[in-house]
């Protein structure tokens, strides 16, 4: 039966009954997201620079970034590995956060609803980051995980979304970090401590003394544990973890089918030396078979010297060079190193006037539908003598899906500027 004198509005101390709630708790798992969090946003950031925003409008889909472009760089082609490597751990550690960030949501509650909603300047700043911070961070993980579960759940707009989502997060996180990572140092400490403070608080509402904000996470009327609050952390920390184990897989080849809760490059690739994962069909991209046939299809590679075009054969007769290079998705999934064969990007522009200078490279696909139809790579990607047009894998030639007749492999890049079914090569400045 309700009782009659509980509290009806949750703007009530009394009203938010759960013992577990209180700044030891709530510190913990704000220690632990300031930490997380500070990777995803990096993480998230080299992710963004990977796709050369700032080399050609072709690959940027933030548009009039401005002072928010201040960071950009010419991406690495070293280690090879590197892209794996950061979005492997920006999405599994994304994906991991999730129970951390909902118990600290639930954890903060009363504070959302607590009267008067500003009793001074400092505090009014720290409710508008608070606010901020838990609308940008239910945003960020949504659109993230939506992303990550569906690919292309947002095709043009994810990346703006999402680019401009975080840097409105972040900046709350950190209003939100200077306002309160003492108490939260404070908080961590112990219960002990806290049992302290909440006894002398408690004296003070007694004795008519003024209301802390700390109080409104401390119910003046808890309900019966049922459980203690390191028990609630390790319940957290298992949430964590199973999600963790369904996740992590999907980098390695071993543990893939452990990947439950994370895409992997679609369903099972098969057997042999195109056996490995893949981000589109041929199907999926509109390819039709009767313009990728080797006495039909022809690369047109033009540059500083007018343009060339050249046949399948007439590719095989240039040098060809070999390399191990993993595929490496935004959502996260990734190939073992896999050895193609092809010509490198450096030899094609040198046959358009770009002997010892190599230049960008704007590649474009026969494919008809879906994001990156053209992409854009910086000179030193197509220096670097790994970079291919590559028309062998593993010893055989590509299959449809993998990109016959040719397709762009470059080292630590993004895989959707691995262009698949690749038609034209436009050497320059873009």
């Amino acid at each position: 039966m309700r009782d009659p004198d509980a509290p009806r509005l949750p703007s009530s101390p009394g009203f938010w009954r759960s013992p577990l709630r209180g700044p030891w708790f709530t510190s913990v798992l704000g220690l632990v997201l300031l930490v997380g969090i500070t990777v995803l946003f990096v993480t998230g950031l080299a992710s963004y620079a990977a796709y050369n925003p700032d080399l050609s409008p072709v690959n940027d889909k933030t548009p009039d970034k401005g002072i928010l472009g201040f960071y950009l760089f010419a991406w690495p082609t070293d280690p090879h590995w590197l892209y794996r490597l950061n979005q492997g751990v920006h999405v599994t550690l994304g994906i991991v956060l999730i129970p951390v960030l909902l118990a600290k949501l639930w954890s903060v509650v009363p504070r959302l609803f607590a009267l008067p909603p500003a009793r001074s300047l400092a505090h009014a700043l720290e409710r508008i980051s608070l606010l901020l911070l838990v609308g940008g961070a239910l945003f960020e993980f949504v659109t993230g995980v939506l992303n990550v579960q569906l690919e292309y759940v947002f095709p043009g707009s994810f990346y703006p979304l999402h680019f401009y989502g975080a840097w409105v997060f972040f900046a709350a996180f950190v209003v939100h970090v200077l306002l309160r990572l003492p108490a939260a140092l404070r908080g961590a400490r112990g219960l002990r401590e806290e049992r302290k403070q909440e006894e002398r608080k408690r004296e003070q509402r007694e004795e008519g003394g003024l209301r802390e904000e700390g109080d409104t996470l401390v119910s003046p009327r808890p309900a019966e544990p049922t459980v203690s609050r390191r028990g609630a952390l390790w319940f957290v920390g298992g949430g964590s973890l199973l999600l963790f184990a369904t996740t992590v897989g999907q980098n390695f080849d071993g543990l893939r089918r452990t990947a439950l809760l994370a895409p992997h490059g679609g369903g099972d690739p098969g057997s042999g030396p195109n056996g490995f994962q893949i981000n589109k069909t041929a199907a999926y991209a509109g390819i039709d078979a009767a313009e990728t046939g080797a006495d039909v299809w022809r690369l047109v590679v033009t540059g500083r010297t007018g343009s060339v075009r050249l046949s399948r054969d007439d590719v095989l007769q240039l040098p060809l060079h070999s390399a191990a290079l993993p595929i490496a998705c935004v959502e996260g999934w990734s190939t073992s190193d896999q050895w193609w064969r092809g010509v490198r990007l450096r030899d094609l522009a040198a046959l358009v006037g770009y002997d010892d200078d190599p230049s960008d490279v704007l590649v474009e696909s026969l494919q008809l539908r879906g994001a990156f139809r053209r992409t854009a790579l910086r000179a030193n990607q197509v220096a670097d003598p790994r970079s291919l047009l590559a028309l062998y894998v593993n010893g055989e030639e590509l299959s449809a899906d993998h990109g016959y007749p040719a397709r762009v492999i470059v080292p630590a890049a993004p895989g959707v500027l691995n262009t698949k079914w690749v038609a034209r090569l436009t050497f320059g400045d873009l």
